[in-house]
């Protein structure tokens, strides 16, 4: 149970660093230093736990914190490799109903997706961007 306090304020810490971070760098370089810095996996709780967190402390928060799926996805791409658990982040876009265009950023493994509300409906989206990139290795 002392573990998962530390997952607790690494959850915290994540969503206090990354977030911001998506107004300064490009996502591509974000993506890439998240992976970077994750070194060997450590124990860790639950996923639903580690979404569960996440989603509570994005939808509490002030901007730049505040939940977005993007916020959300950085935040639980960077836990769940730091737990030593292959997660792969997507961005797509698609046209509303008025021909603008939405963005949404969700996560898989193995083209399962994983912690997305049913109402959310990602095979709509044309992917942009997956990290990590087609072809490279997850944890």
């Amino acid at each position: 149970m002392r573990q998962h306090l530390g997952w607790k304020a690494r959850t915290v810490l994540a969503a206090l660093v990354l977030p911001p971070l998506l107004s300064i760098l490009s996502f591509a370089r974000l993506a890439r230093w998240v992976s970077e810095r994750v070194p060997a996996p450590t124990p860790a709780p639950p996923e639903t736990d580690l979404a569960e967190w996440t989603d509570r402390l994005l939808r509490r928060w002030p901007p730049p914190w505040r939940y977005t799926c993007l916020r959300r996805g950085v935040v639980l791409y960077y836990l769940l490799r730091k737990a030593g658990r292959p997660a792969a982040l997507h961005i797509g876009v698609r046209r509303d109903s008025t021909g603008a265009f939405v963005a949404h950023a969700w996560l898989t493994r193995d083209k399962a997706l994983l912690f997305e509300p049913p109402a959310n409906r990602p095979d709509e989206y044309r992917v942009i961007a997956t990290f990590p990139e087609p072809g490279q290795a997850m944890p």
